[in-house]
């Protein structure tokens, strides 16, 4: 497992997508995998840095991890700020027209759309989501 810690501040959100990717490419991913993660990365980052510490500023930790059978990834963001499980967020009605849905809740949607798993927990005063996307 590899790890990196950060400041958990929206101008990291290319460091963590610069982290993940270098061990992407050690892995030949394929391209759309790749965006896809990318995508997930700034949702899931992008919320930890605009609202786990507000108004204060804290660290956030993120875990690369990979697996075999099949081939896999699993990327783990760990923060010590306000408990949110993102998961909760109410259902995004994709076929409603955009002017009548709320505003917010579209990335965690395709987060958890395009992932093979995604996970949260909180436990000893961290919030932990992992997610999970299959290589092949």
């Amino acid at each position: 497992m590899k790890e990196l810690k950060v400041e958990a501040a929206v101008k990291n959100i290319e460091v963590v997508t610069d982290f993940v990717n270098a061990e992407l490419e050690r892995l030949n991913c394929p391209p759309k995998v790749r965006t896809q993660i990318s995508i997930a990365i700034d949702e899931m980052f992008g919320n930890i840095a605009r609202y786990a510490y507000t108004p204060n500023v804290g660290n956030a930790a993120v875990c690369f991890e990979v697996q075999e059978n099949p081939l896999s990834v699993i990327i783990t963001f760990i923060d010590n700020g306000k408990p949110f499980n993102p998961l909760e967020q109410t259902h995004i009605d994709t076929t409603a027209p955009v002017e009548k849905r709320g505003i917010g809740g579209l990335g965690i949607f395709l987060v958890k759309e395009t992932m093979d798993m995604v996970e949260y927990e909180y436990k000893e005063g961290q919030n932990i989501l992992t997610i999970k996307k299959n290589l092949v």
